[in-house]
This record gives C-alpha cells, structure tokens and sequence, in this order.
C-alpha cells in the first residue's frame, strides 16, 4: 500500500466543514475532464492510487483509465462500495427486487442468474452480497484494484446491529473473486479493530479519520492509539487537515507522527494544493527517519 492516496470527495461537493465550498467544488467538477484533469495532477505529483467511491461518474474515469494504458501506467484504484445514494434512489424509483436486477453484472449472466435467483428465492443474504459486491466491481475490470473497500455507511451499521461475519464474506469474496486486499471504512475504528479480530480478519486495512483535531474521532485520538497497539491494523488516515481546520503543515506533521498510520488520504482541487500536501508528508516522513 502507498504511503500517499487521493480520494474522491471534492468532485461530488462533500467538505464536511464547509457547504459553501462544497457547493463550489460540485460546480467545478461539474465537467468529466475536470476531474479527470485533477487526477492527472495528482498523478503527476507522484501520487499512484486513487481511493474513490463507485459513482458512476469514477466509473467513467476508470474507463479513460483503461483506454490509455501508456498514459496512466502503474495507475491504482481503490474502490469504495457500495454507493449508497446509488441504491437509494434505484429502490426508490423501481422497488427491491428490480432495483437489484438493475445492478447485476452483465458479464457471467448465466452464472450471476443462478447465483441472484439463488438469493431471491431463499433470501440468502451472502450470495446476495457477494452479487452486488461484483456488481460494483464490472467498471473496474482489467485494472489494477489491489485493496476493495466497504464504505463506513454499510461498515458502521453491520457494526452496530452486530452482523459481526458479513465482515467475513467481503473479506473473503474479495480476496478470492478479485485477489485483493479487503479495507473497512469507519467512523469507530476502537469498536471495529476488535470485532475484526474475532471473525478471522487480521492485521486489516482500515480507514478512517485521523486529525491533531480529533475530528470525528470516535472516542477521541488516544483511544485509536490503544486500539491500534491492542489490535494492530493498518491505518488510513483521511481527513488529516480536519477537512480544512487545520494549518496544513501543523496537520501533516502531526498525522506523519501517528506510528500507527501507515497511509495517508487526502483530496485536494488544484495541482498546486496537491504537490503542497505531497511535498509536506515526504518532508515530515524524512525528518521522522532521521530523528529515528
């Protein structure tokens, strides 16, 4: 895993301290080649994988991604699943059961009809899952996807209504279906290391807030630094400049100094804030390896 990532929140208006600017990012980015543009940049600064949600529109980057191999090289994505607003509104407009007939896989049909009608019939919910996991992984065929995320939204709540072993069944879809690493966002990493541990899923990848601020922080800074050496894991901070709280210097020296971060993810709109973010964690990366 990279020590740097770049994730996808400033192209669909989310700034979790600021509606007005996130009001002007969504009208920015209105435009695919903006945001295709603004990956670019981060790619030119050296940064080599992009943590994005499975919006339609990133499936459409994937897809310029995939045409222009000698472009995009080396180039990673990590997806984030599932999109829920994505699933919200098709349920809305068509009902369950057609709903989810509209995101199965068109490649495999035979196999994806067999394994849905399983599901529907009986209403097993693993088989459904892992149909729907593959559904939200078809734009990304062919490209390199080394780590598969469950967004915090599904991850929280299985946490919360104690489904402990769905953890398992993506872990283990994914890593057998697409032989990548399984990733976990959370809004509670102290709850989510333990419960992890207990259905086999070791040393994981999670992701979630890490700030000086403690900003949404479940439980505050020092109970994700006992959390971490009781259960060790490896991190993703996001939200390290406390979605814009902090002076970004002071924010990623801080960050940096976490021994238990092994990743950093940030979204930036400009190809001068990005080369600043990467330019300030390789510079507090180097002090931190002399100082040692």
């Amino acid at each position: 895993m990279d020590r740097i990532l770049f994730g996808d929140n400033q192209f669909f208006g989310i700034n979790h301290m600021s509606e007005d600017k996130a009001r002007q990012q969504a009208m920015r980015f209105a435009d695919l080649s903006a945001i295709v543009s603004t990956i670019a940049d981060a790619r030119d600064a050296g940064i080599r994988t992009f943590m994005c949600t499975t919006h339609e529109r990133i499936g459409q980057v994937a897809e310029i991604v995939r045409r222009n191999p000698g472009e995009w090289g080396d180039f990673a994505f990590y997806p984030c699943m599932p999109y829920a607003h994505k699933y919200a509104n098709a349920i809305t407009e068509h009902g369950y059961l057609e709903a989810i007939r509209r995101f199965l896989p068109e490649g495999g049909l035979f196999d994806a009809a067999l394994r849905g009608g399983k599901a529907l019939l009986t209403r097993d919910a693993e088989k459904m899952a892992t149909l729907l996991i593959d559904a939200e992984m078809k734009p990304y065929a062919g490209l390199s996807t080394p780590v598969v995320f469950l967004q915090n939204v599904v991850t929280d709540l299985l946490l919360g209504l104690g489904y402990d072993n769905a953890f398992r069944v993506f872990a283990d879809h994914v890593r057998k279906r697409y032989n990548a690493e399984p990733g976990f966002i959370t809004m509670n990493l102290p709850a989510l290391l333990p419960v992890l541990r207990s259905v086999g899923v070791d040393n994981p990848i999670v992701c979630a807030n890490v700030n000086k601020a403690g900003f949404r922080m479940s439980g505050g800074i020092e109970a994700y630094r006992q959390a971490t050496r009781a259960h060790p894991a490896r991190v993703i901070a996001m939200s390290p400049l406390a979605s814009g709280a902090l002076p970004a210097a002071e924010a990623i020296e801080w960050v940096t100094g976490e021994r238990y971060v092994e990743a950093i993810l940030f979204g930036a709109s400009s190809a001068a804030n990005i080369r600043n973010t990467v330019d300030l964690i390789r510079s507090s990366d180097a002090r931190l390896a002399v100082a040692a």
